[in-house]
């Protein structure tokens, strides 16, 4: 049965049915964009293009999930081979698997998380003799980020470096490198890095991998970096197969190494690109996208294109000004609560978007004691959560004997009397003399440093571990039996019903214990030979590209409270975007920053007001407390921006009232 394509308005079918060259697909805000990469890929199985020689790449797994049910569900189910769909991090590491040999490394290399990170990074600042006060683990490993972002290498980061701090980072990004390699591990930056090397270094493989995708598809083009960009390019060179979606007035990663060229100079790096505008929006009202249109169009570097409404408004947008921040929350939580409680309108249909994560803190304080629900969208992930990092730090210690940092996480976890000043000797004993920690203990003993009933706890620690680690080399297929009975010999669920006493939070952590056991079902259920230190390294790649599932968050009975940033890829009937000063948006960095920096800040606000549906507030305050004063505020450049006449937008703000 031929594709039905009746759905589709005349430039998403455009951009469905142009099957080869390279081509550009503008998706405004609210425009279908998934509708359209889905249903291509749908095109072009139907056209006779084998399912597994189609690869579409998109930023998070969860969106490669439902990207693969829906080209399942447009097909009819009827795919006998599957399009490669996933992360850049995913396809990459599927590559590495195969061919990181060819680098040195062996074939079962171990991905590093940001715990595992900082660990080393504090190692390599004691080699260097770098202090905690000149320069913080996190600060290393943003620094080397960002460099390998940019695909700078250890021997070119000095000349790189912007100030004196980040040239002693250069001398700890070689140190940390040397590390990495000498123990077969890679981070989350040297997935794309070392694609790349190989792509450059041996022709062979990249050649491979060029003949087995014929048609490339890349969602979210805008929020490419330099080396995800090399990484399409080189794939699709003999070719040039490639279709990009994106929205450059909706790139707003820029701090995470995203560049925005990359989407405006598409038709020049790929020349006779044919680029298709998707301009119908299905989410917003006229007047919202007004004020989206007028605002974004002081953007000098973009591809011109205008919004158009779906949908006429039934309600205006609504500015508004309060004397202090205090008023705002106060005044925002008595409209929600009227809106909630007398026109029993659902408490999930609200959205409360920031800049800063600073502003919450009076809303929050608002809602909680007027009694309206909230959640905050974004702020814990599964992997953030201390049960998932105990637990993950028991099996990095089975995995990898030599991981310190995750045994002294765990080491007293659940509590078994061995105390932080006893580790801390030991500790200070096996760096000094450059052993491990198990290795010293008996020297420590001697000399007293460790009690006898502490060297009880740790001899008995020891042996756990120890036996552990025998069950999962030698019966990995049972995983997850190894584990959930390590859950019971060290007493972790009792531990967490001894530490909290109300019966729904002692349920909600020990979901999260049941999370991890089943994913490590799921794990060996895949087949193959299941190796510990494989399914660790699928979570710390889970980890670094996950966000909190956002979507799930969104849909609970509550109202919203989220940052911008954190806000993009939902929507909501009605949205409050609060704080719009001088200062928080645009954020005072980028006002004392590089017009580039505005630019951003202005897409931000654009991502902003077009995650409204219905209806979009506006909030502002004539002062803020600084120091325990209050001082003046400047309304945000953007109001004036998106409301051409400024006195009509002052009119509005002293005339709006609203009904209690």
């Amino acid at each position: 049965m031929p594709l039905d394509l009746s759905l589709l308005n005349a430039a998403q079918r455009d951009a469905v049915q142009t099957l080869g060259g390279p081509v550009l697909v503008l998706a405004g805000a609210g425009t279908g964009k998934t509708r359209v990469i889905t249903y291509r890929i749908a095109r072009l199985v139907e056209s006779g293009v084998p399912a597994d020689r189609i690869l579409s790449v998109t930023f998070t797994n969860k969106a490669a999930k439902e990207m693969l049910e829906r080209t399942r569900h447009v097909l009819g189910g009827n795919l006998r081979k599957r399009p490669w769909i996933s992360t850049f991090h995913a396809l990459c590491i599927d590559i590495l698997r195969k061919d990181i040999t060819n680098l040195g490394y062996p074939k079962q290399f171990a991905i590093l998380d940001r715990g595992d990170q900082e660990a080393i990074a504090r190692q390599v600042m004691r080699d260097i003799r770098v202090t905690e006060k000149q320069m913080k683990p996190g600060d290393l490993i943003s620094c080397i980020g960002r460099w390998k972002s940019s695909g700078i290498v250890p021997a070119k980061a000095g000349d790189a470096a912007r100030d004196d701090k980040e040239f002693l980072g250069s001398i700890g990004y070689r140190k940390y490198q040397d590390r990495l390699r000498s123990t077969g591990s890679v981070d989350f930056d040297d997935i794309l890095l070392l694609t790349g090397k190989l792509f450059e270094e041996f022709p062979d493989v990249l050649d491979r991998h060029q003949h087995r995708f014929s048609h490339v598809q890349i969602d979210e083009y805008q929020d490419t970096n330099g080396i995800q960009f090399e990484l399409v390019e080189a794939l699709v060179r003999k070719h040039k197969n490639l279709l990009v979606v994106g929205d450059d007035d909706q790139s707003i990663y820029g701090f995470r190494g995203a560049e925005v060229k990359h989407i405006l100079s598409f038709g020049r790096h790929f020349p006779g690109a044919k680029i298709i505008r998707l301009e119908e929006n299905y989410r917003c009202t006229d007047k919202i996208l007004e004020l989206a249109n007028n605002l974004v169009a002081h953007n000098r570097d973009r591809h011109k294109k205008v919004l158009r409404a779906n949908k006429p408004a039934k309600l205006d947008v609504r500015f508004m000004e309060y004397p202090d921040e205090q008023t705002e929350a106060e005044m925002v939580v008595r409209e929600l609560k009227f809106y909630t409680h007398h026109k029993e309108i659902p408490q999930k249909d609200f959205a409360i978007l920031f800049r800063t994560n600073e502003q919450p803190r009076l809303f929050e304080a608002e809602l909680r004691r007027v009694g309206l629900r909230y959640v905050l969208v974004g702020s814990q992930s599964f992997f953030d959560r201390k049960e998932t990092k105990d637990l993950l730090a028991y099996l990095k210690v089975l995995s990898r004997p030599r991981d310190e940092q995750s045994l002294l996480r765990i080491i007293n976890t659940p509590v078994r009397g061995i105390g932080d000043a006893t580790v801390e000797k030991i500790m200070t004993r096996a760096v000094k003399s450059g052993r491990g920690f198990w290795e010293v203990i008996p020297e420590a003993v001697a000399e007293g440093d460790v009690n006898p009933r502490t060297q009880k706890a740790l001899e008995e620690f020891h042996t756990l571990l120890e036996d552990y680690r025998q069950r999962f080399d030698e019966r990995p297929r049972q995983m997850d039996a190894h584990l959930r009975d390590l859950i019971n010999d060290i007493g972790y669920e009792a531990e967490i019903e001894k530490q909290y006493k109300d019966p729904n939070m002692q349920m909600a952590r020990a979901t999260v214990i049941d999370d991890l056991v089943s994913q490590l079902t799921q794990f060996v259920a895949r087949g193959g030979d299941p190796h510990l230190n494989e399914f660790i390294s699928s979570l710390a790649l889970d980890g670094i590209q996950e966000e909190p599932d956002k979507e799930k968050q969104a849909n609970e009975d509550a109202i919203k409270m989220m940052t911008l940033h954190s806000a993009k890829g939902l929507e909501f009937p009605r949205v409050y975007m609060v704080g719009m000063e001088e200062g928080i948006l645009p954020h005072k960095r980028s006002v004392e920053g590089a017009e580039s920096d505005i630019a951003e800040e202005r897409r931000l606000c654009y991502v902003g007001i077009t995650r409204a549906q219905e209806q979009l507030t506006l909030t502002r305050c004539a002062g803020r407390k600084k120091w325990g004063k209050v001082h003046k505020a400047i309304p945000s450049r953007f109001l004036f921006e998106m409301k051409r006449n400024v006195n009509d937008l002052t009119e509005r703000v002293e005339a709006e009232t609203v009904e209690y």
